[in-house]
């Protein structure tokens, strides 16, 4: 039993961690958009399953990296880990616009440096970048989302107490 409590203390702390929070809801959420979005790249619909799956997660796991990243930046600027407690308009805004210039930054380089991937004829794209417009929304619409998760996933830990 004492190994059990010994070990719940450095477990709980995790749980509750901003950190911890971002990665967990930053990965549930973005998860299913990437294979929302396969249609929209080609080969993505023809490859086979099991290699569509692994696409997807390597995917969106750079995604959670780049909330990760985000917050980080953010609680640096704010020099708070707990800013998403009591997040204001400059934090969220900020955290987007992070996530906005690096998934940016990340398509353009995959897809013209790299040609790691391309765009299939439907994906709408915005003019100069070239970004996809799907990858561009990710950013816009998720995060907001992500953020009130976690906060909410960490006042609930922290009622708990």
């Amino acid at each position: 039993m004492t190994g059990t409590q010994a070990g719940y203390g450095p477990l709980k702390r995790l749980l509750a961690s901003p950190e911890f929070n971002v990665a967990l809801f930053a990965f549930l959420l973005n998860f299913p958009w990437e294979f929302l979005q396969v249609p929209l790249f080609v080969a993505m619909p023809e490859m086979a399953h099991w290699d569509a799956v692994l696409f997807c997660t390597r995917a969106t796991l750079g995604d959670v990296l780049i909330a990760l990243i985000a917050f980080w930046v953010v609680a640096g600027l704010r020099r708070h880990r707990y800013w998403l407690l009591r997040p204001d308009t400059r934090s969220i805004l900020g955290f987007l616009a992070i996530g906005i210039v690096i998934t940016v930054g990340l398509e353009w380089h995959a897809t013209e440096i790299q040609q790691r991937w391309q765009y299939a004829e439907r994906m709408p794209t915005l003019p100069l970048l070239g970004t996809g417009l799907a990858p561009l929304l990710q950013w816009l619409l998720l995060p907001p989302l992500i953020l009130w998760l976690a906060r909410r996933q960490m006042l609930g830990e922290a009622c708990l107490q």
